[in-house]
């Protein structure tokens, strides 16, 4: 581990520089006096835990927040930024995780959105000739004409980072940019920073994904528990080291996975074909099974049908045909509770929207699915004694970190309400898990941790079905890996059998042979 000071070009003026900037809310220090510079054709990695301060320090340089203490210069100057507007002014661009496009307006106009000018978007000519300067330059190959919602997810990152380019963006803060891209979508991302570096562009790269951020940073700076923890550069570090920085103990990045010998098919699905939100096919005529003692991967870019297969599975949403099967009982047509019923528990995408209700307690989310069965539930009344002590044993069993289980879920970190969302649905002793994004947006101590509960389901015989956009998650993880795009299956490996870059090629259209 490194705790050395960035490398500074002699006499060079830093583009951005934090000092001493400090932000409190209620109750916390999210920033506690940090330290930050950014020079220009520089790539400064901000790395973190969930809570460690990251989003709420790019907020105040973006100008979301103001800072409590402390100062932002740009080019040496106090940077005097108010809004984003004021960001975007100087200079500064944002490519947000989740993409700020308007998917039913062209390229080109989403570009020249807030643009002002008298003509809006009217006259679009000057805005595509100067998206191709651009594009030509960088290698952001977009059709400017093209509708956003057509737009591949890869396409739809190149058109944000055209948008903060097109504004002459001097300073970009990138997001996870890579969250929802394919291996070879990644590798064309890294490409157009490293032009971008060259022409003196200067970055700050957020990522949860070490070896990223050990390929393409210049500096790497942690934070914990809002403060700066270390300071190193990839060539002095190790993937091992940073997560120790952030996490301040050693993690295991590596999962010894013990050998099980697979039992007889669990979960069986034939031909289903599922329609989407708009009408459209989204699951299209796709066959699995999962056996006992298995987890099986859904390795695919996010809208591929992965959201629409596990609904379907657990009787969110209707199938236009095909069937599920688990043990031998036909599922399709039945209600999630029924599914429930018949041995199947589900931790959804999204924790906030379908897996917990923030104005509930922790106890009451622990006890969404069974407060109606003994023990918890006698000739009609609640029994209050029997639930909080089962809440308590799931608390202490799963590493909920809360002040309480009569504490309002809304109030725990994102890792903490998944972990609450585990517990409630592994306790059920089911049969099959269908188990989808378990490590979305959760620090690299809450996955290791997660990653650990779902391989002692698969030891104690629980069929899996592992459906996550982390392909390193998935190889990791998983026994079998099935590929999908545009819900139809690309094809199938067993783990070990293929590399990142042949799952990459097929989760972008290559069949397995080509690939």
């Amino acid at each position: 581990m490194s705790t050395t000071e960035p490398a500074r070009t002699p006499g060079a003026v830093p583009l951005l520089e934090l000092r001493g900037v400090t932000k409190r809310f209620p109750g916390v220090v999210a920033n506690d006096g940090i330290d930050l510079k950014v020079m220009p054709g520089q790539i400064v990695t901000l790395l973190g835990e969930n809570g460690a301060g990251k989003s709420t320090l790019m907020k105040i340089v973006y100008g979301l927040y103001r800072p409590d203490a402390g100062s932002v210069l740009l080019d040496g100057y106090d940077a005097g930024i108010a809004s984003p507007s004021d960001a975007i002014a100087k200079g500064i661009g944002m490519i947000h995780q989740h993409f700020m496009l308007v998917p039913t307006l062209t390229v080109a106009e989403n570009v020249a959105l807030g643009m002002g000018g008298r003509r809006g978007l009217a006259d679009m000519r000057p805005v595509r000739r100067r998206l191709a300067e651009v594009s030509e330059r960088y290698g952001l190959s977009v059709d400017p004409d093209a509708l956003v919602w057509q737009l591949s997810v890869g396409e739809r990152q190149r058109a944000e980072i055209l948008k903060a380019l097109y504004r002459d963006a001097r300073l970009l803060v990138l997001d996870e940019p890579t969250a929802v891209l394919t291996p070879p979508e990644v590798d064309d991302l890294f490409v157009t920073l490293r032009q971008m570096r060259a022409d003196g562009v200067g970055m700050i790269f957020i990522s949860h994904k070490l070896g990223e951020v050990l390929e393409i940073s210049d500096e790497i700076t942690v934070l914990r528990d809002g403060r700066v923890s270390g300071h190193t550069r990839p060539s002095e570090t190790s993937r091992e080291a940073l997560a120790e920085m952030m996490v301040g103990r050693p993690v295991s990045l590596t999962r010894e996975i013990p050998e099980v010998s697979p039992g007889s098919p669990v979960l069986t699905v034939e031909g289903l074909t599922v329609p989407g939100d708009r009408g459209t096919v989204a699951v299209d005529d796709l066959s699995l099974t999962v056996r006992a003692g298995e987890i099986v991967g859904i390795a695919g870019v996010s809208g591929n049908g992965q959201r629409e297969l596990a609904d379907a599975v657990f009787g969110l949403r209707g199938a236009t045909s095909g069937a599920v099967v688990v043990d031998g009982r036909p599922l399709l047509g039945l209600g999630p509770r029924q599914v429930r019923d018949h041995g199947v528990a589900y931790i959804p995408e999204e924790r906030m929207k379908d897996g917990a209700i923030g104005e509930f307690t922790v106890a009451e989310n622990l006890m969404l699915v069974d407060h109606a069965r003994p023990p918890f539930s006698r000739r009609g009344f609640l029994d209050f004694g029997a639930i909080d002590a089962h809440s308590r044993e799931l608390v202490a069993s799963y590493r909920v970190k809360t002040p309480g289980i009569h504490t309002e879920t809304r109030h725990l970190s994102g890792g903490n309400i998944q972990k609450v969302v585990i517990a409630r649905e592994f306790s059920a002793d089911a049969e099959v898990l269908l188990v989808a994004q378990p490590t979305r947006g959760v620090d690299i101590g809450a996955a290791e941790y997660i990653h650990a509960r779902l391989l002692e389901q698969r030891s104690a015989g629980a069929a899996i079905l592992l459906i996550s956009e982390d392909l390193d998650e998935v190889m990791a993880l998983s026994d079998r890996i099935v590929v999908v795009l545009e819900g139809r299956v690309m094809g199938e490996v067993a783990r070990g059998e293929a590399t990142a870059q042949e799952i990459g090629l097929m989760m972008a259209g290559e069949t397995r042979d080509a690939a």
